[in-house]
């Protein structure tokens, strides 16, 4: 089904192009790409229910190396600003017989593969794609080994609890295509947009909103390695963008350095702005609109729906700000604790339910048997549907912190931070903050002498920049209920002005 994509008509229109490169490739380009790359991983092996992971930066290979390996088995992309345990442990959980790295680059993803996972090199100069294998496999693996695993899975990507290590969340290609679809026609998306994607490919905010929605319809999509707020205007310009999908983060950068009262040269191309993977602020909301002179549509999205779960409408169809929207193809319910269904206006937790949403995490059915209500996903987020069926969020029921769209995990945190000689107790939670909506704090109890920069510093080395605790408070005691319990929200709000 992930074939359909490429399908097109005009073949010889543009699908890709990379912002600062002259990489552009037609339809037909793309597809033969892909095909060539497909057929390499069948010759080493691989097939239905094996997972190939990728650990790429944003680009053209990105893409090829998703769109290959959904086509042959299950893609399993990863952040290549992980460190080595963290590259370790989504390689092993996934069970990866594949890895798929740039030329020379991710060395700790290297490091962390197993002597049974095959590594491979891609390669891509726009005329020709190649898969390169650097490091074969210690032993043979089982040729049974795939069958433990659903074959209809493209896409297995992880996402984090708040009191567990991170779950599994296979996407099927039914799930994935039921996705685009409903985000393709909710946009009104068509082969003259072009869709300027600045989000991670190995987050589904990137992959699905900004690029397969739009391979789908047969617009361009021009992707931009690394986001610069100083080139995103000149690009936009360029490539004449239709629009783009982005967090808040991204957008206040780029209205900090808008002038007051003069629209970026480039803007007037924009037929709407995206936003999704946070709250977006009203005042931000209103702000971009008259700066950047297009409508601004807050939309709702998760790992679990395949992304897109509610979003604001185009004009002239009314959009609420402070809300993320309907939800078009996806139903949307609020439950109660007991899984019954609230009236409008009164607060629960969104649920929802459609063939983009996941069928259930993998290996864990003590997280299925609490996330599921007769049919209903619980997203753990709560909120309410207004009179008129907009979904407002009013807080999140689970404790993820959430900086600039990126879910943390914070009791990963707290295990590093456990692991330091000095520290007894600790207790990661989130911190309000005017850039990323939360930072990353935490609350220690010490056994023995150390700083703040010392455990910062420890935190470095196992943990991305993005997980580390940019401000850590060493304390007597942590506050728990009468239970014992840390509840970290209450934490948090202990330490919020401070």
């Amino acid at each position: 089904m992930i074939d359909e994509l490429l399908e097109r008509t005009d073949s010889s229109s543009v699908a890709l192009t990379v912002a600062g490169t002259d990489l552009s490739l037609t339809y037909e380009q793309l597809g033969n790409h892909v095909d060539a790359l497909a057929s390499r991983l069948r010759e080493f092996g691989l097939g239905k229910g094996d997972r190939i992971a990728t650990a790429l930066p944003n680009g053209l290979d990105t893409v090829l190396a998703f769109l290959a390996a959904a086509s042959v088995a299950t893609a399993a992309p990863l952040n290549l600003a992980y460190k080595e345990e963290e590259f370790r442990f989504y390689l092993e959980d996934t069970g990866a017989r594949a890895l798929i790295v740039p030329p020379g680059g991710a060395p700790e993803a290297r490091s962390a593969a197993s002597e049974s996972t095959l590594i491979l090199e891609i390669e891509c100069n726009g005329s020709r794609a190649t898969l390169t294998p650097v490091k074969q496999p210690a032993s043979q693996a089982d040729s049974n080994a795939a069958s433990e695993y659903n074959q209809d899975v493209a896409l297995m990507l992880h996402t984090s609890g708040t009191t567990s290590r991170p779950k599994r969340v296979p996407l099927s290609q039914p799930n994935l295509m039921a996705s685009v679809r409903n985000i393709a026609a909710w946009y009104q998306l068509g082969k003259e947009d072009v869709s300027l994607c600045v989000m991670p490919l190995f987050h589904v905010h990137g992959l699905m909103a900004s690029t397969l929605s739009t391979f789908l319809t047969g617009g361009t999509v021009v992707v931009i390695p690394r986001f610069n707020a100083l080139s995103f205007w000149s690009t936009v310009r360029e490539h004449k963008a239709s629009w783009y999908s982005a967090v808040p983060t991204i957008h206040q950068m780029l209205l900090a350095r808008a002038k007051q009262g003069a629209r970026p040269s480039g803007a007037e191309h924009l037929r709407f702005i995206r936003s999704c993977s946070a709250a977006l602020a009203p005042r931000m909301m209103a702000e971009m609109e008259e700066r950047f002179g297009a409508p601004v549509l807050e939309a709702y999205g998760m790992t679990e729906a395949s992304h897109q779960m509610a979003s604001n409408p185009l004009p002239p169809s009314e959009r609420k700000a402070g809300s993320v929207g309907v939800g078009g193809s996806v139903q949307i319910t609020i439950l109660d604790p007991q899984g019954n269904h609230v009236e409008r206006e009164s607060a629960g937790e969104i649920s929802i339910k459609g063939p983009n949403v996941f069928g259930g995490y993998e290996g864990n059915p003590e997280a299925n048997a609490s996330s599921f209500s007769n049919g209903w996903f619980r997203t753990g987020d709560q909120g309410y549907l207004d009179q008129d069926g907009y979904v407002v969020l009013t807080g999140r029921i689970k404790e993820l912190i959430n900086r600039g769209g990126e879910k943390i995990s914070p009791r990963e945190i707290d295990e590093v931070l456990l692991t330091h000689a000095a520290v007894a107790e600790a207790v990661c939670f989130g911190l309000p903050d005017r850039v990323y909506g939360e930072e990353v704090a935490a609350a220690v109890v010490l056994s023995g002498p150390t700083a703040e920069a010392d455990l910062i510093k420890h935190c470095k080395l196992a943990l991305s920049d993005f997980k580390c605790p940019k401000k850590v408070f060493i304390v007597d005691t942590i506050p728990r209920t009468a239970t014992g319990k840390i509840q970290r929200r209450h934490v948090a709000s202990l330490f919020s002005d401070q």
